[in-house]
């Protein structure tokens, strides 16, 4: 048996053209157009790339981009200067401040100052614990992205036995709380848990979030079970030259259901689940009813 890939770039990109619609129809019924601020400080090569593919994706949804790339020398001041100012924009919709960030900056800080209805990253304290409520909010991208993958192949995650490794704030107790409200059981695994690969073989859709190349094996893994692989690891390969892989091994597909291919899989999602995020707060700020666009 051969894992069915899931195929992030395509479900990221009829996500995007949902959204894309959504807006069009915001600016042809309400003269609206949904603004996102992204701030990246300093030169970080990765965060360059990652912040000049989120202002093209913004460009080509129909919102309007407003950049802000700061010097690495930039002070902790300054910066939430700049974010009280996005805060009080009202062409400004969505704020995203790119981590990490200089050591001199505190990035906790920083995300708490944020308005928690610009907060389109869903790292705000007041989103984090709305959705640890079930309330509505703004919810992290990467584990937004997660859930809509997983349910590409399950109608229902509901019953099922979910097992996310990795407790990060971004990813492992965001998605963990995702799959609660969508009334899977679920087991939150990290680098204490006692016999790691007995403990994921219990389940039906597996997350893995620990940053680790490869570590999950495909003795871990229940047989038809799905998979979704967030990990993005640069190791060398062959010649020296750099290959990029998730934290589950290319063995894993002789035994899973299903499985997110690195790269394709979860991170198209991330960026289009941003931009999902950005036309619900430009909604939610101006009193319309949440897009319909899936969720």
């Amino acid at each position: 048996m051969t894992a069915r890939i899931i195929d992030g770039k395509h479900i990221a990109a009829e996500l995007r053209g949902k959204v894309t619609d959504a807006v069009h129809r915001m600016l042809r019924d309400r003269g609206l157009v949904p603004g996102l601020a992204v701030v990246l400080v300093g030169q970080n090569p990765a965060s360059e790339v990652y912040v000049r593919n989120k202002s093209k994706a913004v460009t080509e949804a129909g919102m309007r981009p407003h950049d802000h790339h700061l010097p690495a020398s930039t002070s902790e001041a300054a910066l939430l200067e700049l974010v009280a100012k996005l805060n009080a924009d009202p062409a400004v919709n969505g704020i995203l401040v790119q981590l990490p960030l200089p050591e001199q900056i505190d990035a906790q800080k920083v995300i708490a100052a944020i308005d928690p209805a610009k907060d389109v990253d869903g790292f705000h304290p007041v989103n984090a614990g709305k959705l640890a409520s079930g309330l509505p909010a703004l919810v992290p991208c990467t584990p937004l992205g997660c859930i809509m993958l997983a349910k590409k192949v399950h109608a229902s995650l509901a019953g099922l036995e979910a097992v996310v490794i990795g407790r990060s704030n971004i990813v492992g107790k965001p998605v963990a709380q995702l799959l609660l409200a969508e009334n899977a059981t679920v087991t939150i695994a990290h680098s204490k848990t006692v016999d790691l690969p007995s403990v994921c073989r219990r389940a039906d859709v597996l997350v893995a979030a620990i940053g680790k190349p490869e570590m999950v094996r495909r003795d871990w893994i229940k047989p038809g079970a799905t998979v979704i692989d967030v990990g993005i690891n640069r190791v060398a390969g062959e010649g020296g030259k750099t290959r990029i892989v998730g934290d589950v091994a290319a063995e894993v597909s002789q035994v899973a259901g299903a499985l997110t291919p690195v790269p394709g899989g979860v991170g198209p999602m991330t960026i289009a689940c941003l931009l999902a995020n950005t036309l619900r707060a430009a909604c939610m700020q101006h009193g319309l009813p949440a897009p319909n666009i899936g969720s």
